[in-house]
């Protein structure tokens, strides 16, 4: 979903509380990373691998000038034979997680008990737990902060994840040099396309 699809979403739910919601989230994954790159892991469930998430993230981290928001995809099975690096991170990331790092868990159903404990280990070793989810009480237990999405929410968690990324990204310091917002270079091409036409020689 691009930046011109987030914005028509946006509006979409204007009103409700879907908006405020995302954004506060945002903001509390961005105040969890700090400014050390490498600290954001990301992991889903058994069934569940949040890699949509991922590449926005990483997108976001680029358009805004901040590497930290570029996690780290933690999976649980890492397929044998040749993988790209950043595909090939698996569950054993998560047993040096602590102080300083941040553990966003996505999936829409049952994190599984065996995720669970990973993630409990990883509090325990001082890392900040974030959870994006269906609502398991189990995991916002262990969460220092949650955005529950229900069945009945009237949006997915797909939707939801594109709100979480994109608010992620806002609001931040300006870009490296050569790397601009979509909606910055929207906004531009929108003057060009205002403006009074040029003389013609």
């Amino acid at each position: 979903m691009d930046a011109v699809r987030v914005a028509l979403l946006r509006e979409v739910l204007a009103g409700t509380e879907w908006l405020q919601t995302t954004r506060r989230f945002a903001g509390s994954l961005r105040a969890s990373v700090g400014p050390r790159e490498g600290g954001l892991l990301l992991i889903g469930s058994e069934e569940y691998e949040p890699w949509h998430l991922a590449a926005h993230l990483d997108d976001e981290a680029a358009w805004s000038g901040l590497p930290e928001l570029s996690p780290t995809l933690v999976r649980h099975r890492v397929p044998d034979g040749p993988v790209p690096a950043h595909l090939s991170v698996g569950l054993g990331r998560l047993e040096g997680a602590g102080r300083g790092e941040t553990l966003l868990v996505v999936t829409p159903g049952d994190p599984g008990a065996g995720l669970l404990e990973r993630v409990n280990d990883a509090r325990r070793g001082g890392a900040t737990v974030l959870a994006l989810d269906g609502g398991d009480s189990e995991l916002h237990t262990l969460a220092h902060d949650a955005l529950a999405v229900p069945g009945d929410a009237g949006l997915d968690l797909d939707t939801v994840q594109h709100l979480v990324s994109a608010a992620a990204g806002e609001n931040s310091l300006p870009a490296r040099p050569g790397r601009h917002r979509f909606g910055d270079r929207l906004a531009r091409l929108a003057e060009r396309l205002t403006a009074p036409p040029p003389p013609r020689w």
